[in-house]
């Protein structure tokens, strides 16, 4: 009788991150250990952070009655991208506050593009609300028709469509930062955008993140597309740290400059009048019998000076 051996297991590569990995985190979704009550929990703590997030921004906006500063092509952007991503969590079944992310994400994204209209570009109350409206609902139809196009055929294991919707979501979302940070570069400052927005919206691509960690599949392009959120947020705090100290400081400078030039004339004239005056005293010559000549100079010239000023003195000499 045949004794077969035992076979020996393979041992474990130390290196996990090898091509067969690499294609799996780009191509396919992981495995991981599944906990649907702590997903839920970090979904919703995402989610509120992303619902209140752009109320800072809005208040900031309402309360200086200015955007500048604020490009209105982040904002537009953000509200666009927020259709794509909502077709998308929507169609991968996601939880319940991860689908809604976007769409309040959306819909305050517009809110500050209207403010922008009317702030910034200097439209009346009644277009720009026309035009929130008009964008709300033309995206949420958009995206409507799109979850109801794409939805068959992801279910007959077709990747590719929807995979398109969520990266490109993600490149809007990129390059909705690009004009924002121009605007940093023009004013040599962050002005305009809350720093409390940024952080926020932050903190939510962070808590999506980690949501997206205890599902049974970990969604790779969802957790691109917040993590590109939390980069390039982060970007624009830093460069507040920065450059926000160094802007106050010149302007610092620039006040006290003006001060000092705002006061030279005053100064100048007074030392100018000090010069004339000096300069019309005459010198007494008293070993020359100049002193009487001079005193009798001064009492004339007073004389005058009260006769021309409307006084009806006679000018006469002693």
């Amino acid at each position: 009788m045949r004794v077969e051996r035992p076979r020996r297991a393979r041992p474990i590569p130390l290196w996990p991150f090898n091509e067969v990995f690499l294609w799996r985190l780009l191509v396919d979704d992981l495995e991981m250990p599944a906990n649907s009550a702590a997903e839920n929990a970090l979904g919703t703590i995402g989610t509120i952070c992303w619902t209140v997030q752009l109320i800072p921004q809005i208040w900031k906006s309402w309360r200086t009655k200015s955007t500048e500063g604020l490009s209105h092509w982040l904002v537009l952007l953000w509200g666009i991208a927020g259709a794509f991503l909502g077709t998308y969590v929507i169609v991968q079944d996601l939880n319940i506050p991860l689908i809604l992310q976007p769409q309040l994400f959306g819909v305050l994204s517009f809110v500050c593009w209207a403010q922008c209209l009317y702030y910034g570009k200097k439209y009346s109350f009644l277009v720009s609300v026309a035009w929130f409206f008009f964008l709300v609902i033309a995206v949420g139809g958009f995206e409507a028709g799109m979850v109801f196009a794409i939805r068959p055929s992801y279910h007959r294991g077709e990747q590719r469509p929807i995979q398109f919707f969520g990266i490109f979501s993600s490149v809007i979302i990129s390059l909705a930062l690009f004009p924002q940070y121009y605007e940093i570069y023009k004013h040599r400052e962050v002005i305009g955008i809350s720093i409390l927005f940024m952080a926020v919206d932050l903190l939510g691509g962070v808590f999506s993140d980690l949501s997206l960690a205890f599902k049974a599949n970990f969604d790779v392009i969802a957790a691109v597309t917040y993590s590109l959120v939390v980069v390039l947020d982060g970007v624009v705090i830093v460069l507040a740290l920065i450059l926000n100290p160094r802007a106050r400081r010149r302007r610092k400078a620039a006040a006290a400059v003006a001060a000092l030039a705002s006061t030279s004339p005053s100064v100048l004239e007074t030392e100018s009048t000090i010069r004339v005056t000096e300069s019309s005293t005459p010198v007494l010559d008293t070993e020359h019998g100049d002193a009487e000549k001079a005193t009798e100079g001064f009492r004339h010239r007073e004389i005058k000076t009260l006769s021309g000023s409307g006084f009806d003195i006679e000018s006469r000499r002693d």
